[in-house]
């Protein structure tokens, strides 16, 4: 049996909406002569990650976590601040490509929510690139306390998104987050780039 067509969209923010260049975070590797990887490899421990990404800590917390570990690794912590506080700099790029679609999503009556993990720094990144008046609900996993993959952070996006999970279209770039919320009753697409939009217009009807 199809499904219902969806009324509302639902986009991650990281890897569809904003590219990073990895260049960015390559040169500051070198610059501070660190191992090529080490900053992502340490930033991305779920483990340090996790807290920041549900609410219980802040960013600036993260952050001292992400120093206080590559401190260690390095064993400069002098080097490590001032290498993470470069990285932190570089905010990333929108994809106008991704951001056209969600207007035109927009504009033909689709409610749309940007679905992130993310910490209490995604409000400045969204004024910061531009993108405040861009979405209609912003759906932050720090602020829900609960983040992608759960059940938890799906029903709680559809209920802002005043969508019904079977009536949401998700779209993101971790297979992780995509069987999550096909697990909590949403479509899902795995994004892999812009190629995919044509794809996504047709299945909301554009």
């Amino acid at each position: 049996m199809a499904r219902e067509r969806a009324t509302a969209l639902l986009v991650d923010f990281d890897g569809v909406l904003r590219r990073w260049d990895p260049a960015a975070v390559g040169e500051v590797e070198r610059r501070y002569e660190l191992p090529a990887g080490v900053l992502l490899e340490t930033a991305m421990r779920w483990a340090l990650l996790q807290p920041a990404v549900t609410g219980q800590v802040t960013h600036a917390d993260w952050l001292a976590t992400v120093t206080d570990a590559l401190a260690v690794a390095t064993g400069d912590p002098d080097r490590a601040k001032a290498a993470v506080t470069e990285w932190q700099l570089y905010r990333g790029e929108v994809d106008r490509e991704v951001l056209d679609f969600v207007r035109a999503v927009r504009a033909a009556g689709v409610r749309v929510g940007l679905a992130t993990n993310a910490t209490d720094a995604l409000d400045a990144d969204l004024t910061a690139l531009g993108l405040t008046d861009e979405f209609d609900e912003v759906i932050n996993s720090s602020v829900l306390g609960a983040a992608k993959p759960s059940r938890e952070y799906f029903t709680q996006a559809c209920r802002l998104v005043g969508a019904a999970p079977a009536r949401t279209l998700f779209v993101d770039d971790s297979d992780r987050a995509v069987a999550g919320a096909r697990a909590a009753g949403l479509s899902a697409y795995r994004w892999t780039g812009p190629a995919d939009l044509p794809y996504l217009r047709a299945a909301l009807g554009l």
